[in-house]
């Protein structure tokens, strides 16, 4: 969606939009950094960039995908424990990587294919939920897990923002 467009599109288009802003910012936070420092623990409870991505996927497969019926790819990992916070020495950069853009392609089926009204039911919930709040809160779980990265990111190398600067600009 080009960015005039952005401001006055209808309510979908304009959550899509919000989201993916900010699935951009969570893949711009990996750019430029080797596997040392994107697996790097930088809390004490061992938050790394790259198992932020692979949680990110997870919810992603489990809000959109799993809630609304869609077939949600084998896993490697037990989504309902800190194993999608983490990345062991068996997965690579790239796996993890793609992981998220798959799921990240299967939430936007889901998301197209369906109107906000609709009804998905998480397994894990006793009530249904409508498009519209996952997309909401997807919005809120992204943006929130993208500012952990913008920490993480300028506690590995400096670099802040939300997005590349062009040159000559602050």
């Amino acid at each position: 969606m080009k960015t005039d467009e952005m401001y006055t599109a209808g309510e979908k288009e304009t959550l899509h939009t919000s989201l993916d802003r900010h699935r951009d910012a969570v893949l711009w936070k990996l750019q430029g950094l080797d596997d040392e420092q994107l697996r790097r623990p930088m809390t004490p409870s061992g938050t790394n960039l790259l198992g932020l991505v692979k949680h990110l996927a997870s919810v992603e497969y489990a809000w959109f995908v799993a809630s609304f019926g869609g077939e949600v790819e084998p896993l490697w990992f037990d989504p309902s424990t800190d194993d999608d916070l983490t990345v062991g020495p068996d997965e690579t950069t790239r796996q993890i990587i793609d992981f998220y853009g798959r799921a990240r392609a299967a939430a936007d089926t889901v998301i197209t294919e369906r109107p906000l009204d609709a009804l998905g039911r998480p397994d894990w919930r006793d009530h249904s939920v409508s498009l519209r709040w996952v997309l909401v809160h997807m919005i809120e779980e992204t943006a929130r897990h993208a500012g952990h990265m913008d920490i993480v990111r300028e506690l590995i190398d400096g670099a802040t923002g939300d997005h590349p600067r062009a040159a000559g600009t602050a």
